[in-house]
């Protein structure tokens, strides 16, 4: 069963398991509803699965969708929580007005951007210049052999992939490689549904680059340290460099709720951004909202 398939399940399961006890009267269930970004999806399944192990009153069920998905499904009264990897959007915080929705924000950890090549591509860092020349519309980079990379010519020309337009991470990364709401991504790059998936690719095209969460690494491909400027020192995103701002593709993660949380959705809240919580999204390849011992 895949990550997708087991949190799918498990919402299925935690749903199931409420309505069994509430029909059968023996103890009253709350469900919280929690839906969004395909980034904070594995760790927001494993967050379900610790809790449930500590509480007999709250169930929680998870599901991906990318982070516009889960806020729109908010402001419409749908769920409980919003996974976001990206702030709310003005246009977004205006329809939730409108429809008398009040999101608050909830800062529950962070996340590194890795730019991600196959494990056999032995390019060493990159500056965020060079990405911007690499993924954004104009760009001159095209071909390993630019950058210094010998890749063979089989392999030479770069394979760009990228997240679809409705993901957080597309846009925190067109943000800040690309230059804002204007930047824009060559019309080549191959726009992946998931954070997986564009791991997932990279691991098996040798001439591939991608960006996608810190948390989706795997043996298969490389992390790239980046480069601020060609001057400054090349950064690997981890849990120290990334709670302390030194590398330079990182954003806090969110959670939104209409109004101040109550009841279940407060206790869950409040239990992630524990200590236990934390632990939970570091054990998972995530930087906590501190350090924890």
């Amino acid at each position: 069963m895949t990550p997708s398939q087991r949190l799918r399940a498990l919402a299925w399961i935690t749903v199931a398991a409420c309505a069994s006890a509430c029909f059968g009267g023996k103890r009253h269930y709350q469900e919280v509803r929690n839906l969004g970004s395909d980034t904070m999806l594995e760790v927001a399944g494993a967050w379900a699965e610790a809790y449930d192990k500590l509480t007999d009153h709250i169930v929680v069920s998870v599901s991906g969708g990318g982070s516009g998905t889960g806020i729109a499904a908010m402001i419409v009264g749908k769920i409980d929580l919003a996974n976001s990897s990206r702030k709310l959007k003005k246009e977004e915080l205006a329809r939730a007005r409108s429809n008398g929705s009040d999101p608050i924000e909830h800062h529950v950890g962070y996340d590194g951007i890795a730019i991600y090549v196959h494990k056999d591509n032995p390019l060493r860092s990159i500056t965020m210049a060079q990405l911007k020349a690499l993924f954004g519309d104009g760009g001159e980079l095209q071909r390993w052999s630019q950058l210094g990379v010998d890749l063979g010519p089989k392999d030479d020309h770069i394979v760009f992939v990228s997240r679809q337009n409705n993901s957080g991470t597309y846009e925190y990364f067109r943000d800040a490689v690309l230059g804002g709401n204007r930047g824009r991504f060559k019309l080549e790059c191959r726009n992946m549904n998931g954070s997986k998936d564009v791991v997932e690719v990279c691991g098996k095209v040798r001439g591939a680059i991608g960006y996608s969460g810190l948390a989706y690494a795997n043996p298969s491909v490389r992390v790239v340290p980046v480069q601020r400027g060609p001057d400054d020192g090349a950064i690997t995103p981890s849990d120290d460099t990334i709670i302390s701002g030194e590398y330079p593709i990182a954003r806090p993660l969110f959670m939104y709720t209409n109004g101040q949380p109550r009841g279940a959705t407060k206790e869950y809240l409040d239990w992630i951004k524990g200590d236990a919580g934390q632990r939970v999204l570091r054990d998972h390849g995530y930087p906590p909202l501190r350090k924890l011992d």
